[in-house]
């Protein structure tokens, strides 16, 4: 395999045609056209297969088009598709499977359809519950939340030549390769956590804190210990909501249902999405019953939207958390993971502009750099090792100078020392590019 054929070339440019310039950047890198995927495995119209280690956009735990959650779709589609938000058997049903599944204090549920629009949700109840006063939110710089505009504002994020940034005070993200502080762990004693506290969760202007336990987009940064017990704490003392954004890691990714809690936090609210239903657009925002059946956030509408409820996304839902149950897929991703782990960091030793390697469970993040001295970002060793795995059949993650390796949750031991091997031969043939 050595890129895309001439037929995938042909039909990518009747698209470009009409289709708007802005895809992500792994798809104009990959310039494939896939055409049917099975658990971990994905076809090119050409009939090339790929290992997909990014689980579509970390949206297949269970691999692609499972055969249950094919059933529960398709029966479903059958029957019925949209009622707004009135009540189904099917909803009550999913309701107390997620009551199973999520922490015993989070018991009550709002459904949505995207992750963008369940943090916009949790912006708004945050909101309609805050005390007087505290007119103020906080969030983690490098976190990302999403592209409509509340989560935007969130982390200030400009688009155009404009800024909109919004009412949020930013804290300092544990990022211990890049720290902002150009302190070293463990003897910083975590300084970017008592930050956090300091300019966040003692204010009494601040009602919020927003946060992804292990931040995603900014290239899989794991926080070490210290970091969220110390936030946490000084948030609970202090009457500072705490609101995990857990639409990436959510749903047993991290090798916990929840990373909040594996991490020790207790969180208010939780948005999840992404593996939540297979890769159908679904989301759902959990909570206590203080905050979310608060008077103030329980108004009429206030947790209503078009496709939020629907019974296609609940069926896909229904089906995809009741296999991950069943087959107890959140041992699995732990078992993956410490298979995963250690090879990563074999990889590590070996490539010195592989400048680091970081991960929990089936989420992992390496961070190229032209060299280890002066750990100058390496976005385009980053994207050819990218291209290189992907024509050796291997499908990963990109986003400027790191690729993020996420495979589904079902993969085998095999597929996943296979598509290790592949990465290993990825990076190699691009460094050898370099000399």
């Amino acid at each position: 395999m050595t890129g895309p054929g001439p037929r995938q070339v042909e039909l990518l440019a009747r698209e470009a045609a009409h289709l708007a310039p802005g895809a992500s950047e792994e798809a104009a890198l990959g310039g494939r056209v896939f055409v049917s995927g099975r658990g971990a495995v994905l076809v090119d119209l050409d009939g090339n297969e790929y290992l997909d280690f990014a689980a579509g956009t970390l949206t297949q735990s269970l691999g692609h088009c499972h055969p249950e959650v094919v059933a529960a779709l398709t029966e479903q589609a059958g029957r019925l598709w949209n009622v707004h938000d009135f009540a189904t058997a099917d909803r009550a049903a999913l309701c107390e499977l997620l009551a199973e599944l999520l922490p015993e204090h989070l018991t009550t549920l709002a459904f949505f359809s995207t992750g963008a629009e369940v943090v916009e949700a949790a912006l708004r109840t945050v909101q309609a519950v805050a005390e007087p006063g505290r007119n103020r939110v906080g969030a983690l710089r490098y976190g990302f939340h999403g592209k409509t505009q509340g989560a935007r504002m969130l982390v200030h994020w400009d688009v155009g030549h404009q800024s909109f940034a919004g009412n949020s005070v930013l804290g300092y993200s544990p990022y211990c390769y890049r720290c902002p502080l150009e302190l070293t762990y463990p003897s910083c004693d975590v300084r970017c956590a008592s930050l956090v506290r300091r300019h966040i969760a003692e204010k009494s202007n601040v009602s919020a804190l927003f946060f992804e336990p292990v931040l995603g987009a900014a290239g899989v940064i794991v926080p070490p210990p210290g970091y969220w017990e110390q936030i946490a704490a000084a948030c609970r003392d202090n009457g500072v909501l705490l609101v995990a954004d857990e639409v990436l890691t959510g749903g047993g990714r991290t090798g916990s249902f929840l990373a909040s809690e594996a991490l020790g936090v207790r969180a208010d609210l939780v948005a999840l999405s992404k593996g939540m239903a297979s890769g159908f657009p679904f989301a759902v925002l959990a909570g206590t019953d203080a905050v979310l059946r608060s008077p103030a956030a329980a108004r009429a509408g206030s947790t209503a939207s078009t496709y939020a409820s629907n019974p296609l996304g609940i069926a896909a839902a229904t089906a995809t958390l009741s296999v991950l149950r069943r087959d107890t897929l959140v041992d699995r991703v732990r078992v993956l993971g410490d298979l995963m782990a250690p090879r990563l960091a074999e990889l590590h030793e070996r490539y010195p502009n592989l400048g680091d390697v970081r991960g929990i469970g089936l989420l992992h993040g390496l961070e190229f750099v032209h060299d280890r001295q002066s750990r100058r970002p390496a976005p385009e060793l980053a994207r050819r090792v990218y291209q290189v795995a992907l024509d050796l059949g291997l499908r990963t993650a990109i986003g400027g100078h790191v690729i993020r390796l996420a495979p589904p949750f079902t993969l085998d031991d095999g597929q996943l020392r296979h598509g290790l091997d592949l990465l290993d031969q990825a990076i190699g043939a691009a460094v050898g590019e370099l000399r």
